[in-house]
């Protein structure tokens, strides 16, 4: 049975399937992705991530595996306390420090807009957080829980991140082209520049991910905070292509780190 033998196959096949399945309709349609029923599609497609992560790992693994997804998921011991700080604050340090270079090389006169009345407006800072944090929930405990734990068993960190970043991409393909899914966000995507940043980011992820002991918490936390950072101090659309750059900047000393030979393996607890 395919789910039992090739899990690196078939978390792709299911994870993409089941998504693009239920997110025809939404593509076909004029109406927002926020209206009845584009919604209800969009959700349950959206679950991809929980079906293929959950189902694969009960298929392969029973309860125990299940077991230590949500160990990793709730144990907020494994993550160090170093790491607590680069979790919380790298996003905005690394936003904040592209938006300074940014208007040193004249990219964006005004990189940053940032909205300090979300923190006194219940509406859009509910909104933004259930965005930013509900959504990365859902992602985070099947593609990387389970996924990158079933990659980095047969590959390295670099090899692994890659194929782990690409099906990540390839599913958030779609987004670009829902109808409204971005209308109350500052971010506007294009899949040019988008789709290659993803990839950046899934490296970034990994190297959280083996330094906290696999803790599917720490990358989820780490994922929510990208999204609410650039939400929160509004980075300008002409800044998202220029980031890019300093993505590929970041991956590029990744893999130099990992070629070093100083994290050939994962860390574990």
């Amino acid at each position: 049975m395919l789910l039992k033998k090739q899990p690196l196959v078939a978390f792709p096949l299911v994870y993409l399937g089941w998504a693009y399945i239920f997110w025809i309709p939404v593509l076909l349609s004029d109406s927002s992705v926020w209206a009845f029923p584009n919604l209800i599609w969009f959700l349950i497609g959206g679950a991809s991530p929980v079906v293929a992560g959950l189902g694969l790992a009960a298929a392969n693994g029973g309860k125990e595996q299940l077991e230590d997804l949500w160990r990793r998921l709730t144990d907020w011991r494994r993550i160090p306390g170093r790491w607590w700080l680069i979790i919380l604050l790298f996003w905005l340090a690394y936003d904040l420090a592209m938006a300074g270079l940014a208007m040193l090389l004249g990219v964006a006169g005004e990189p940053l807009d940032t909205n300090w009345q979300l923190f006194v407006n219940p509406g859009p800072l509910l909104f933004l957080l259930v965005l930013s944090f509900v959504f990365p929930a859902v992602e985070e405990v099947g593609l990387r829980g389970f996924y990158l734990e079933a990659l980095q068993q047969r590959f390295s960190p670099l090899v692994g991140g890659l194929v782990n970043g690409v099906v990540w991409a390839l599913w958030h393909a779609p987004f670009v082209f829902f109808p409204g899914y971005y209308a109350n966000t500052t971010f506007h995507p294009e899949l040019y520049w988008w789709m290659p940043m993803i990839i950046c980011h899934t490296l970034l992820i990994v190297l959280v991910y083996n330094r906290t002991g696999r803790s599917i918490l720490a990358v989820l936390i780490f994922h929510a905070m990208m999204n609410f950072t650039g939400e929160w101090l509004r980075i300008s659309p002409e800044m998202y292509p220029f980031m890019l750059f300093g993505n590929l900047a970041l991956a590029a000393l990744l893999v130099m780190f990992w070629k070093s030979g100083r994290q050939s393996l994962p860390n574990t607890c």
